[in-house]
């Protein structure tokens, strides 16, 4: 779909169904994710409300999806079980299954293992130890 900055101005939300404005124009009362995250809301199962769209050569346009500030609800608080299951979450991920050890760091997914596992010491990889 090729649009043009002008295109994207549809407060009436007639061509895509919903109010949709050039990217950075949003009205007040509106926000991404994102923006309602840093003011410590979160959307609360409301719909998407309207939308930024911003024109690109060649591929198709970026969309924010946008949301009512007054029908956002605040973020949950973290609880002590919620907590002990995020710190086990991030201690499995940097747990190398290769030796078993704690790395310290997050495997990278690239790699599977921690990096002495993934270029042990010896081998002829082209990698200076």
């Amino acid at each position: 779909m090729r649009l043009r900055r002008a295109d994207c101005f549809d407060p009436k939300g007639e061509r895509f169904g919903i109010p949709t404005f050039p990217w950075r124009c949003a009205p007040d009362g509106y926000a991404t994710r994102r923006q309602l995250r840093a003011a410590g809301l979160r959307p609360g199962g409301q719909q998407v409300a309207a939308q930024c769209l911003r024109p690109r050569r060649r591929r198709d346009p970026l969309t924010a999806y946008l949301y009512r500030i007054d029908r956002a609800k605040p973020v949950r608080p973290m609880t002590p079980a919620r907590r002990a299951a995020l710190e086990r979450a991030n201690a499995a991920r940097r747990q190398c299954p290769g030796c078993g050890r704690d790395a310290g760091y997050v495997i990278p997914a690239s790699l599977g293992t921690c990096v002495p596992c993934a270029y042990p010491e010896g081998t002829s990889d082209g990698i200076a130890a």
